[in-house]
Order: structure tokens, then C-alpha cells, then sequence
């Protein structure tokens, strides 16, 4: 009769739960029928008066049955995170022709109109905005009065402090909200129309003209 030379579980039971350390591209029901056809092997010729450790199999079990639990876990994740990018897709691809309020400072100025936006932490006394042409010097500073918290849409009428049309092109603002003697937390918020949408290794991106590509998780605002 063929005798085992230990009570514990042979190391080629064990190897058979990690199937990556043994070379090969095993899967786990691979690994499972190995685990099993080597176990009732080694049962069939254990030493009547040394016999297995009953403990130590059951333990050997209850890993493998660990391991399989995981990988049925791991493929209903991928699933799922399958059918969520699948959303997403469909989700962008909706948003094609509206526009959307991201985080920025760009603001173009076309047939007389510049839309933009800001976000407030909390509500402010008093929101002033300066919008800036390409050189960066002032064309019209504007006092939006209070404001609630949260995200508020605004329209510049593309005239200069002075009165006069300014030309149509790109602008850059920037926003300053105070409550009392204390500054409130505000972003400013770039208004652009969806123009296409790119799937790829990074995420779904919204391609936004004169802004860039964004995230589905940047837009503040559709409109």
C-alpha cells in the first residue's frame, strides 16, 4: 500500500487553489477539478494508521470554495461595470447639441450674447464678475447683487463698461462672492454646447468646442 508522509494536505492539493503559481493559465473550475481528483487520490492512499487531517482538508475546501465565490463575484462586477459604461455612453451620446455648464473661466461672445455660470458654497451678499479679453485687460466688471447657493446661469449682453459693443470672440471672467467681510466659496462656470462624444481607455469624454473634452462628472449643469 502507498503511504502519505505527513498528515498535512499535500502541497500539490495547495497548489492547485493559486493556479498562477504553477505556470499556467488555469481557471478556477480547472483548479477545482485538479483540487478534487488530487484529494480523493491522496485519500485512497493515505496510511490507514496515519490518516489525513480531517481539519486541515475541510480547510483546503473551504478556500477553494472562497476562491471560487470570487471569481463569480469578479465576473458580476465586470457586468456590471459593462452595462454602466454602456449607460454612459448612451447617456453622453444624448447630450450631443445641448449645452453645459463646467468648471472654467472661458466665455465666447457671439451675436451679442456670452453665457457663463457660477457655483456658490453658500450664499454671497454680493457676486461680482470681470470679464477679460485676450490680453487679459478688463472690458466690463459687473455686480450680479446677492445670490442663493449653488449653481446660477448669467448672460453677458457683450457690452464694455463704457457702453460700446465689444467684439465677438473668445473672453476669460472671473467671479468674486462675498458674504459680509467674509469670501464666499465660488467657481466659475464655462458654458459650451456638446459637439461629440469619445469612448476610449479613459472614461467617456464630452468634446465641447472652445472648452475641450470634459466628464460626464464635470458638467454642473444642462441646458
Amino acid at each position: 500500500m502507498t503511504t502519505i508522509q505527513s498528515n498535512a494536505v499535500s502541497s500539490d492539493l495547495l497548489s492547485t487553489m493559486n493556479p498562477t503559481k504553477s505556470g499556467g493559465n488555469s481557471t478556477v473550475a480547472d483548479a477545482q477539478d485538479r483540487f478534487m481528483t488530487l484529494l480523493v487520490t491522496q485519500m485512497r492512499n493515505q496510511d490507514p494508521l496515519n490518516p489525513l487531517d480531517n481539519a486541515q482538508v475541510t480547510s483546503q475546501l473551504a478556500q477553494l470554495s472562497t476562491v471560487t465565490g470570487i471569481d463569480k463575484l469578479n465576473s458580476s462586477l465586470e457586468a456590471l461595470m459593462g452595462n454602466y459604461q454602456s449607460n454612459q455612453r448612451l447617456q453622453a451620446a444624448g447630450m450631443i447639441g445641448h449645452g453645459v455648464l463646467v468648471p472654467g473661466s472661458n466665455l465666447n461672445l457671439a451675436e451679442g450674447i456670452g453665457a457663463f455660470g457660477v457655483e456658490l458654497a453658500e450664499p454671497a451678499d454680493k457676486l461680482e464678475v470681470k470679464i477679460m479679453n485676450a490680453s487679459g485687460s478688463v472690458v466690463r466688471s459687473i455686480n450680479l447683487g446677492s445670490q442663493e447657493a449653488g449653481i446660477q446661469g448669467f448672460q453677458w449682453d457683450g457690452k464694455t463698461d463704457s457702453g460700446a459693443d465689444a467684439a465677438e470672440g473668445a473672453y476669460s471672467f472671473q467671479v468674486v462672492a462675498t458674504r459680509g467681510e467674509q469670501q464666499v466659496q465660488a467657481t466659475s462656470l464655462a458654458f459650451g454646447v456638446v459637439g461629440s462624444v469619445t469612448t476610449g481607455a479613459q472614461g467617456v469624454k464630452l468634446n465641447v468646442p472652445a472648452i475641450g473634452s470634459v466628464t460626464l462628472n464635470d458638467v454642473r449643469q444642462i441646458i
